[in-house]
């Protein structure tokens, strides 16, 4: 059976507070609209919430932004240590006004670490707030997509991206997609980082990850799915499976 997590997810920040938490597979969160922003950020397994009707998975090394007033439900397929920050209204001015997955820096992530070492929730002396408006500073400058694993229909680029969702496992390098395509390696790694917000290999292995994740949960084994996503033998694929999710893919499958 599902479990439901409450209605209301921490209480109001002021102005920003924090909790570190393990949710056993299975949890789900209903919808709910908050007045406040939320960056939620899985420290081990891989996160999902529906903010406004669009699905965002937020692996670690990612983090999900909510703006204030954002509908969202979320569901844990798996075990995940987790971590959300809560921003006040009024600091929610200049960061993003819409959901978006973001990149995290050292930085912010060692002020959460430190933060959930030393069981601050709420900052209170002077040094502690400091660092939190710090942590603010870092959401505002945080590199931001649309989606996890954005796409784009430029003439030369979107047909390299619709051709690798069909085929994720086509191990082509960016080169020989360039000269396929009639152009530069150059000018197709510049519209990657134009069009996509990363290089072509990031791009290439956030649709590795999303694709075995699917493949895992319908119950391939890893064996197959390594050999599906054109990986030369299965270590190497429970190598990339675990630094980008904190777990290995018999383990998320089990679970």
């Amino acid at each position: 059976m599902p479990i439901e997590y409450g209605a209301i997810d921490g209480e109001p920040p002021a102005p920003v507070s924090f909790r570190t938490v393990h949710y056993r597979a299975g949890t789900v969160f209903p919808q709910r609209r908050q007045p406040w922003g939320e960056l939620n950020y899985a420290l081990q397994g891989v996160a999902e919430i529906t903010i406004e009707g669009v699905l965002f998975l937020s692996p670690p090394q990612y983090a999900i932004w909510i703006p204030p007033g954002a509908a969202h439900d979320a569901a844990a397929r798996q075990d995940i240590h987790y971590v959300t920050t809560y921003v006040a209204a009024p600091l929610c001015d200049d960061l993003p006004k819409t959901a978006r997955t973001l990149g995290l820096s050292n930085l912010l992530k060692a002020i959460l670490a430190d933060f959930a070492q030393r069981g601050i929730q709420q900052p209170e002396s002077v040094e502690d707030m400091r660092l939190a408006m710090v942590l603010v500073d870092q959401i505002r400058a945080a590199p931001h997509f649309s989606h996890y694993l954005p796409g784009t229909d430029d003439i030369l680029l979107g047909p390299v991206v619709a051709q690798l969702q069909l085929n994720p496992g086509d191990r082509r390098s960016l080169a020989e997609w360039a000269r396929a395509a009639g152009t530069t390696e150059r000018t197709l790694s510049r519209r990657c980082q134009v069009l996509l917000g990363m290089p072509f290999s990031d791009w290439r292995q956030r649709l590795l990850l999303l694709t075995a994740i699917s493949m895992l949960e319908r119950g391939d084994s890893v064996q197959n799915v390594s050999r599906q996503l054109g990986y030369s033998n299965p270590s190497a694929f429970i190598a990339m499976f675990r630094r980008l999710t904190g777990t290995s893919p018999s383990q998320m499958r089990q679970r």
